[in-house]
């Protein structure tokens, strides 16, 4: 049995980590100048990703000093380590991208779990001043008011989301999928924030949302999604070097994996499934 006030203050912490954080992104991002770093040939860091990412982890530690913490800009723990105990997975920028070319889309994801069952999400975008909250069986929020996935039930009226993988050895499949969703749905969408995109997905504006990513991008997300009314399933991909992150044994906890994502309104998941079945 989970206990309910610490689910309770995990979300209370969760708000206020995330709404500190995203206040930090926009007076960073409104000076005019930040310092922009490459963590490879496409992807990046800015100076507001790190800042965020210490406000997040000092607001967490005041209330959870011993919880393990899974971040995008730091060190990865043992993987073993995600199925036990209490776990944060942040990512204190998603869409650095977006941030840094002056986008809206842009997410301050917090997510929590409990020996790998995701129990706590909140998503808040700062630039929108829109938050997304949920937790396990408590229904999902936008700034208060419930929210939930569309009602859409013809592949040819709904309106898809993808994203692109900053490495593209496997453009292939990517390409393949991308094919078959604008042939089949009313059109697709590429934002640029994944936790956006779920969120988005979960409260109707988006009807279904696919991507291959990380735990950071999709653990707050998916327990928003969820508790929006959301079905959530994986896509196959035979282009793949392997169906897994960052390990061929992928020990990621299913229930905060971001392998072969697939987010839907109940209407048209069957579709969108087989749509990806490339």
């Amino acid at each position: 049995m989970v206990d309910s006030h610490l689910i309770g203050t995990a979300l209370a912490v969760a708000k206020s980590a995330a709404k500190k954080a995203g206040l930090e992104a926009r007076r960073i991002r409104e000076q005019g100048s930040f310092s922009i770093e490459m963590k490879g040939s496409r992807d990046l860091v800015t100076e507001a990703d790190l800042a965020c990412e210490t406000i997040i982890v000092e607001t967490i530690r005041e209330s959870f000093p011993d919880h393990l913490i899974l971040s995008e800009e730091a060190p990865l723990p043992n993987l073993k380590s995600l199925a036990q105990g209490p776990l944060w997975i942040i990512d204190p920028i998603d869409g650095t991208t977006n941030f840094a070319h002056g986008h809206h889309c842009v997410g301050v994801s917090i997510g929590f779990a409990i020996d790998g069952i995701r129990q706590v999400g909140v998503v808040y975008c700062p630039f929108l001043e829109e938050l997304f909250s949920a937790s396990r069986g408590e229904g999902a929020f936008l700034n208060g008011s419930p929210i939930h996935v569309s009602g859409v039930t013809k592949p040819e009226e709904a309106l898809i989301a993808t994203g692109f993988p900053y490495q593209r050895s496997n453009i292939q499949g990517i390409i393949h999928r991308l094919e078959s969703a604008l042939t089949r749905f009313r059109d697709v969408r590429r934002l640029g924030a994944c936790s956006v995109d779920i969120c988005f997905t979960a409260c109707g504006r988006l009807d279904g949302y696919y991507e291959d990513v990380k735990p950071w991008d999709v653990a707050a997300g998916l327990m928003i999604a969820e508790e929006a009314g959301a079905v959530i399933s994986r896509f196959s991909d035979p282009y793949a070097q392997f169906p897994a992150w960052e390990d061929p044994e992928n020990l990621t906890p299913t229930d905060i994996d971001g392998t072969n994502l697939i987010v839907s309104a109940p209407g048209i998941a069957e579709a969108l499934i087989q749509a990806l079945e490339i």
